[in-house]
């Protein structure tokens, strides 16, 4: 058996070299994505600018060349705020044209000769970098048309197929940021991505270097690796899904968790019934081409640990059947939607994670919680007797108005009985 160009018979030694190697490309994505379903396909292809040899050709009259101009001014930004010429990032970027030529799939760039593939890897390089500074601190210098222009750019880095290799990234950071100050503009930029306060989600806990820009977001949410998370665990038995409003009214609330990772999301019980904590997520124009991304990325062989964004897709979609789900996610503050009509949000997820094969292990321990809870008969009825009755302040007004009215009435009653007793 073939496991993208590594035999799965070697010896155990050999089998990790190569996943090493695999996990370090940038690579196409799957064309089951593609295909499955085919509305979809939009979200792979770059709308404004093509970074490295997949798309570099695309329609030459398209607005993708327009952009190629754009990517000259932003080498002589990041060479003027380094300090370095033209010619010292060249040659910077030039020792690792060779390794970086090697992460793309075969026969990508046959046709690039190795100056256009070092001059590729340097306008690409310089731009996102720059692009990145500009954006967080200083925005006139971006020279773009509007701020819909800055952010369709936004959404094109984070494609899979409109990656370069981070070394690359890394090497220029090395010339033009102090110490750990490169370091720190990527983790703001990706909270930013993420619509979270800069800083918010902390350092990124792995340690190893991503294999390119849409890799390094994975990372930053994904919490500790190496590590099994506790949401993993449970018993194996069958859960069936079950929408907001349902587990609503069967006792089990939604809250924002802490740290906003992927992987943590968790129920704890309580004493009216559970609690379900889940990261927050940002709905707007670019966030299905964004998951779509993720999950073509976790879909490639040795590419990312874990399907955590996949299985954070599914189980959103099993909360999400109707538009007030999105609505009750929207109170709770675990989702925020500037796309449009809570129904679109629910069509996105219900399109998106159509044909989505996740981890079923993923948020084990989660699922089971929910389907013991609501399995449980006393649990059930003492939920769904507080949802009719106390679901807002007025019907619980009107329960304690009632139980008022009933003892004034004993009072009445029994001081008509007992006229003389105190």
């Amino acid at each position: 058996m073939e496991y993208s160009g590594i035999t799965m018979t070697l010896e155990q030694h050999n089998i990790q070299v190569g996943q090493e190697e695999c996990s370090k490309k940038c690579h196409r994505v799957p064309r089951i994505f593609r295909r499955n379903p085919s509305s979809n396909e939009d979200c792979y292809n770059p709308l404004v600018v093509s970074i490295g040899p997949y798309h570099h050709n695309d329609d030459p009259n398209h607005e993708l060349a327009e952009m190629q101009s754009l990517k000259n001014e932003m080498v002589e930004q990041f060479a003027n705020n380094s300090g370095k010429t033209r010619e010292d990032l060249y040659r910077n970027v030039a020792e690792l044209a060779s390794s970086a030529r090697k992460c793309y799939d075969e026969g990508s760039t046959k046709n690039v000769g190795d100056n256009a593939f070092t001059k590729m890897m340097l306008l690409d390089g310089c731009f996102i970098l720059q692009f990145i500074f500009c954006f967080l601190h200083d925005s006139q210098k971006l020279k773009l048309s509007n701020r819909v222009l800055a952010y369709f750019v936004k959404r094109d880095l984070f494609l899979l197929e409109n990656q370069i290799p981070y070394k690359v990234l890394t090497s220029l950071m090395s010339l033009g940021f102090d110490g750990n100050k490169g370091q720190e503009l990527m983790e703001n930029f990706m909270d930013e991505v993420r619509g979270l306060p800069r800083g918010k989600s902390g350092d990124m806990e792995n340690n190893n270097q991503p294999a390119h820009l849409l890799d390094f977001y994975h990372n930053r949410f994904m919490g500790k690796r190496g590590q099994e998370n506790p949401s993993r665990k449970g018993d194996s038995q069958w859960s069936s899904y079950r929408s907001v409003m349902e587990l609503k009214s069967v006792g089990i609330h939604l809250m924002p968790s802490k740290t906003d990772m992927y992987t943590d999301l968790r129920y704890k019980s309580t004493m009216r019934g559970g609690t379900v904590t889940l990261p927050r997520i940002v709905i707007d124009d670019c966030t299905k081409s964004l998951l779509l991304n993720l999950m073509a990325h976790e879909a490639c062989p040795g590419s990312a640990e874990g399907f955590w964004v996949t299985s954070y897709v599914c189980f959103l979609d099993s909360l999400i059947d109707h538009s007030e789900d999105v609505k009750e996610l929207r109170k709770k503050g675990i989702l925020s939607n500037v796309l449009g009509s809570d129904q679109e949000v629910a069509d996105l997820f219900n399109e998106i994670s159509s044909f989505m094969v996740f981890d079923p292990n993923a948020y084990g321990n989660v699922k089971s919680s929910i389907e013991k809870h609501c399995k449980n008969v006393i649990k059930k009825w003492v939920a769904e007797w507080l949802n009719d009755h106390f679901s807002s302040p007025w019907t619980f007004l009107a329960f304690f108005g009632a139980i008022f009215a009933l003892v004034l009435t004993f009072i009445q009653t029994y001081k008509t009985l007992y006229p003389g007793n105190q």
